[in-house]
């Protein structure tokens, strides 16, 4: 059952009650990152851990993503800067526990290649506050696991 989660904006990246940060770098460089991330919404299910479908919706401006094991979203992008940045909310889950959720995406060049750091922006109630940073390990190796297969498509590109 779909439920609608709080609307936050892009403040909520650095404001949240709980945040975790993750970064990896990746031999690409950062426009191509970016392409991947904004423009490629359907290959998100070939590169990141978990998701098995993601569909752009209102023009590009939105997304239903579809993870593995049924979970779905919607989400509102609210920033897109080539090269540079791509974030979004969820905006409806059937995820539980969730009041808002913010994902931000920053992209810096790293030599050749580009530093991907992803910030993952939570609200919930205090149990939720509590016990989701216990899942830090699990969404840092999805993270780079995520990170290396995007490495290994963006280069086979």
């Amino acid at each position: 059952m779909h439920r609608r989660l709080r609307p936050v904006e892009l403040d909520f990246a650095v404001a949240a009650p709980l945040r975790l940060v993750f970064a990896a770098e990746i031999a690409a460089p950062p426009e191509v990152v970016y392409a991947a991330l904004a423009d490629d919404t359907p290959g998100w299910a070939e590169w990141f851990t978990g998701v098995c479908g993601s569909t752009p919706t209102h023009d590009g401006r939105g997304r239903e993503i579809r993870l593995t094991g049924g979970t779905r979203s919607t989400e509102t992008v609210l920033a897109t800067e080539p090269g540079a940045r791509y974030a979004y909310r969820v905006d409806t889950t059937d995820l539980p526990a969730l009041h808002a959720l913010l994902e931000d995406w920053r992209l810096t060049p790293a030599g050749s290649g580009t530093r991907v750091r992803w910030t993952v922006a939570m609200d919930g109630p205090a149990a939720f506050r509590w016990l989701m940073p216990m899942a830090r390990p699990g969404l840092r190796h999805a993270f780079g696991g995520s990170m290396r297969a995007l490495d290994r498509r963006l280069a086979g590109s």
